[in-house]
């Protein structure tokens, strides 16, 4: 047995255990993880303490990321944390017509490699991860602007779980179909027809990850570990502010492809100059087979209409929606919403925008509240969740660029102002910008036709921490309302909170009809901008907030095709 196939049987060995369970739990939608959640998880069995991860991650600053490329003909950078500290850190630029001939290169062993093999080597990857993830976890902070918590969980644990996802979806697939078999077709009192038949999963070719700046790694592993366990090489475009996240988990997939006997060429890095934009390049260049692009509805487009060459699978934007007809837990809805309003400062994919309450008001637990009221407490419960700056700093993190903050400066202008925005200081660091969530009064009943600008400002995604608290003339017209918006626009999420099974019902049926992902009465630690590796399906690829789900068959599928090779039974 050569090297290559020992190491490979020996990382199918060592994670075989890992990706039965990952199988078991995306057909049972039960909860697992193999990626502790605490910090103080870690530290032990080769794994990065908090005081390492932060050493090593400090120990990057100013340097220069070689990732031994080929075709590297500059090195480049730039990236600057929301929390105002400068990076320093280049990256290579590569020639891509030397290097994706490279990356194609090394396709013929890594499909005759078989899946089971790909799929030890990508769990082998995200085991080598995981045990730095705080290191990783103080890169996601300095390039989204997430805090350090959300950045631990989001960006360490929570993304190693997607891509696991993405893994065991790609192997339950490929293997669908099995290797061989022979076919034995009966003919009467003639010898039947016997033919050997040889199934192989063929990746499409080069998959281009377009990443984005919020959740580089929540959003790019799972399309990255697809294409990789698919057998395609993988060419890591990350956002210019956070090129660090995805440099990393590039630079140990090259050094575990190999060590395993793979080309280290099957992952690669395209870092850009400031302005070139190279991803438009990219994604029309013959070569690249397969796109994953999580960001704004404008470029998702383009991809979509331009890169013809490319199965393309995007996450744009949409505008989230909760209808509130009446709750059994006043305090808790409350408390569940400014959570959800707050985190990450809103700047999250499923982050609730519009807020439909019927104008004559809601029954509670607590009586009956006008529309006035619900804004009013929904405002004081927001206030006092980041009342402490300490807590705000911990839950908002930083806004993540200058479009941000200019969206919630204007946010006053678009209505009346139930929540003015206040500004935050983080005393560990001063020059970032920490700014509290804006919500805004709307009219329902102005219909488009009638008020054409009062409808733009809650009808379009308005990316960051502004929400919309919608005045509609009954629970109906908010269902009504909710269909058209997923409809035209698209929604990663919808919630509702209701006491009524009927209204229930109905906005059940709007999400069956336009393919929305629905959270119903959510009251205590499950908030509606959160979704769980193995058991949700974040999106649904139904609607146009995106044409692809985290993670489904659908997913990984159409990354790979089976080549068929028969003959005759000797």
């Amino acid at each position: 047995m050569a090297a290559a196939e020992r190491t490979a049987h020996d990382l199918i060995t060592k994670h075989r255990p890992t990706l039965d369970q990952a199988l078991e739990t995306i057909r049972t939608r039960a909860y697992w993880s193999p990626h502790p959640e605490h910090p103080k998880a870690y530290g032990e069995h080769g794994s990065l303490s908090a005081a390492e991860g932060k050493a090593a991650f400090d120990a990057l600053l100013g340097t220069r990321l070689d990732l031994g490329q080929p075709g590297t003909d500059d090195f480049v950078g730039g990236e600057v944390s929301p929390y105002g500290i400068e990076l320093g850190i280049t990256y290579p630029h590569a020639d891509i017509d030397t290097l994706l001939p490279a990356m194609r290169a090394g396709m013929r062993a890594w499909r005759e490699a078989g899946a089971e093999a790909r799929a030890a080597v990508c769990l082998e990857i995200l085991a080598r991860i995981s045990a730095r993830t705080h290191e990783f976890a103080h890169a996601v902070m300095h390039t989204s602007g997430q805090a350090f918590m959300m950045a631990f969980q989001a960006g360490g644990p929570h993304a190693q779980d997607r891509g696991l996802e993405a893994v065991a979806y790609a192997y339950q697939e490929q293997t669908r179909t099995p290797d061989a078999t022979r076919w034995n077709k009966p003919q009467g009192k003639r010898d039947p027809l016997v033919l050997d038949k040889e199934f192989t999963p063929v990746g499409r070719g080069i998959a281009l990850l377009i990443g984005c700046n919020t959740f580089p790694t929540w959003n790019g592993y799972p399309g990255l570990f697809a294409s990789l366990a698919t057998g395609n090489p993988v060419l890591v475009k990350p956002h210019p502010r956070a090129v660090l996240p995805l440099a990393l988990t590039v630079q140990v997939a090259r050094d575990v492809l190999a060590e395993a006997g793979f080309a280290p060429d099957l992952v690669a890095l395209a870092a850009e100059r400031p302005g070139e934009g190279i991803a438009k390049t990219l994604a029309v260049h013959p070569e690249i087979k397969i796109i994953d692009y999580t960001g704004s509805t404008a470029f998702g487009d383009w991809l979509e209409t331009h890169a013809r060459q490319a199965q393309v699978y995007t996450e744009k934007a949409g505008v989230n929606t909760v209808v509130i007809d009446g709750t059994d837990d006043y305090k808790g809805m409350l408390a569940n919403l400014a959570f959800s309003l707050s985190l990450y400062s809103g700047q999250m994919c499923t982050t609730p925008q519009n807020l439909l309450v019927p104008r004559a008001g809601i029954t509670t637990d607590q009586g009956e509240k006008s529309y006035d009221e619900v804004v009013a407490d929904l405002a004081r419960s927001v206030g006092g969740l980041l009342g402490d700056d300490a807590r705000a700093n911990g839950l908002l993190g930083a806004l993540v660029n200058p479009d941000v903050r200019s969206r919630l400066e204007a946010a006053p202008g678009l209505g009346e102002v139930a929540l003015p925005s206040r500004e935050v200081t983080n005393p560990d660091f001063p020059d970032a910008v920490v700014r509290t969530p804006v919500i805004v009064k709307a009219d329902g009943a102005r219909k488009f036709w009638e008020d054409a600008d009062a409808e733009a400002a809650y009808m379009a995604e308005c990316f960051g921490p502004v929400s919309f608290a919608v005045a509609v003339d009954s629970t109906q017209d908010a269902v009504d309302l909710l269909r058209r918006t997923v409809r035209e626009k698209g929604a990663m999420t919808v919630g509702a909170y209701t006491t009524s099974d009927a209204v229930a019902g109905a906005v059940e049926e709007v999400c069956l009809d336009e393919c929305a992902q629905l959270s119903l009465n959510l009251t205590g630690g499950v908030y509606v901008n959160q979704t769980a590796a193995f058991s949700d399906f974040h999106g649904s690829g139904g609607n146009p907030a995106a044409n692809a789900a985290l993670c489904d068959a659908a997913f990984v599928a159409n990354r790979f095709r089976v080549v068929e090779v028969r003959r005759g039974a000797v």
